[in-house]
């Protein structure tokens, strides 16, 4: 009771002081100012004053804690509520799609034109696989405005055994092709015809072989021998290795390469005088690659030793091997770029392969890419949706040009009309811009695009023969549903230039530049799938019907239409 009214006495004496200063502060004649602060304000931290004590409360009101003892009356209840027991709702499945390992499929169209193809592949136990390829496609030609043959075939057999053991697998195949053509672009179709056929012939055996967790990662071994039916042949060995060298705790990759190339034509194009060419070369290509965050760096060399038997001379070159790429926006934007060399063996059968109408007569040396530059971006727009932007510069010295051989007007074999083509070799510049635009749904829809622009320097040739300025390209694939399947492509070829003398000039004279047109190739195809095994499929070729030249005095078929079945099958 004593402290309260000591409470209550000092609260009235603090409000009698405070209400007398405040009547003091009115009559005070100070005038109020401004305070200039000269000295920047600089508060300084004190230590806090802590109390170690813990203060005693002294109070006669402070009354004990009652103990309070809490019982608990339990009463039951009834209840009439039962829960209903859980159950697991029905959840539609996919009948998992049956994956058959052989297929047969044929083909009929116009141009009497037969497509077939077998693929069979077959497990001997859990790690031995034996299978087989085969294919045939051919046509009758029957192209508009050629008097000559021009039918064509081409009939291709493989075979291969496979078997993948716990550390490795390795893998041998085999194989022989036929392919038959016809040498049908004489510029004078009104000439009496006469024999243009020609062939030729492939057979190759290799294997190959991948090692796990070892130095040696893998290698393989490639034979094949190259004819025709013009007493020419040719014979390649390419034997490759793959192995980590550890250096100061990194690891080399190192690749080592053995290329040997041999053959022979029975005559030159202008004199009987039989052409032979033989080489091999070494090749040594350690790389390092070094992964920090955003960047992948590959600093690399390509050395390569070359023994040109024939001419009785070698040589050595050094290539560059440096790519890298950078994560600009993670998958959105990604900076590449690189610089790389190397020595490319040409050969016969390549040249065939990519022009079929080329004369045994070749003269053939590997061409020597001194270097190829190389930036661009690409990257993900979305999980469907990617792009890449590139641009490159090469240099090649020694770089093979398609050229059209020259009328002979003593000609004595039926490639020296004017119908065939030969190799020049010039050192060549090339720029080049690319873009592409790839685009996947679900995998349902799919749709690739690509253009790419060329300009070309020549040191010694009038034109880069038979070089598109403009490639262009379109694929498309579409699941309409679970039966119906369909799909296009376009190919879009720029100009090009060729050479040709005309029939009586001598070979010596002034040749004729000629220009061959640019081409758009539209194909489609449309399928239906009769169930797992059966299903049935139309394609049309060149849809809009050019007759088109893809080389120089050769115009290809009009507009064609195929028809045929593909079952799938185990045995």
């Amino acid at each position: 009771m004593q402290n309260t009214i000591k409470h209550i006495a000092l609260a009235i004496l603090t409000l009698t002081v405070s209400f007398s200063f405040a009547q003091e502060r009115e009559k005070d004649t100070i005038d109020a100012g401004v305070v200039n602060v000269v000295k920047p304000y600089t508060p300084t931290i004190s230590d806090a004053f802590k109390i170690k004590e813990t203060p005693t409360l002294n109070d006669s009101t402070t009354g004990k804690k009652k103990v309070i003892n809490y019982n608990i009356f339990s009463i039951p209840v009834a209840s009439t509520f039962t829960p209903a027991k859980g159950k697991a709702a029905n959840v539609d499945k996919e009948k998992p799609v049956k994956l058959y390992d052989n297929y047969a499929s044929l083909g009929v169209g116009t141009y009497t034109t037969i497509l077939g193809e077998v693929y069979l592949n077959h497990a001997l136990s859990r790690t031995e696989r034996v299978g087989g390829y085969f294919s045939h496609h051919s046509s009758a030609g029957d192209i508009d405005g050629v008097n000559f043959d021009n039918n064509f075939s081409e009939t291709g057999l493989n075979a291969h055994y496979s078997q993948k053991l716990g550390d490795y697998s390795w893998k041998v195949d085999g194989g022989f092709q036929l392919q038959t053509f016809n040498w049908y672009g004489v510029p004078d179709q009104s000439i009496e015809t006469f024999d243009v056929d020609h062939s030729f012939y492939t057979a190759n055996f290799g294997g190959n072989i991948n090692f796990e967790d070892a130095i040696i990662n893998k290698g393989s071994v490639l034979y094949r021998r190259f004819g025709d039916n013009q007493d020419s042949g040719e014979n390649r060995f390419i034997l490759k290795s793959e192995f980590d060298v550890p250096v100061a705790d990194v690891l080399i990759n190192t690749e080592v390469t053995i290329d040997y190339l041999g053959g022979s034509f029975d005559k030159n194009y202008f004199i009987n005088e039989e052409l032979n060419y033989s080489n091999i070369n070494f090749g040594l290509a350690p790389s390092y690659q070094m992964i920090e965050d955003d960047l992948t760096l590959n600093l690399g060399l390509n050395l390569v030793y070359l023994n040109n038997s024939e001419a009785s001379d070698s040589k050595f070159y050094i290539y560059p091997n440096i790519t890298a790429s950078y994560r600009l926006v993670d998958e959105l934007l990604i900076a590449y770029g690189g610089i790389q060399g190397g020595l490319i063996q040409n050969s016969y059968y390549d040249f065939a392969q990519e022009n079929a109408f080329v004369s045994p007569t070749l003269f053939i040396i590997p061409t020597d890419q001194v270097y190829n530059t190389s930036l661009g971006i690409k990257g993900k727009l979305s999980n469907s949706v990617s792009y890449n932007i590139s641009g490159h510069y090469l240099a090649d010295n020694n770089k093979a040009l398609y050229k059209a051989n020259p009328f002979l007007g003593n000609a004595e074999e039926n490639y020296q009309n004017g119908n065939s083509f030969g190799i020049v070799y010039d050192d060549l510049t090339t720029f080049s811009i690319a873009g592409e635009l790839n685009v996947d749904i679900n995998r349902n829809f799919k749709l690739a695009l690509k253009a790419e622009y060329f300009a070309y320097d020549t040191d010694n040739e009038a034109e880069a023969w038979n070089l598109p300025d403009i490639k262009a390209s379109a694929f498309l694939d579409y699941q309409i549903d679970e039966h119906w399947y369909a799909g296009a492509n376009l190919f879009f070829i720029g100009e090009r230039k060729d050479e040709f003398r005309q029939e009586g000039v001598l070979v010596f004279a002034e040749p004729v530049t000629m220009t061959l047109d640019s081409y758009l190739d539209a194909n489609m195809h449309l399928g239906y799938k009769v169930n797992g095994q059966l299903s049935v499929f139309a394609k049309a070729n060149n849809l809009v019907n050019q007759d088109y030249n893809r080389w120089l005095n050769y115009p290809v078929q009009g507009i064609q239409f195929l028809a045929g079945a593909t079952y799938q099958f185990d045995f």
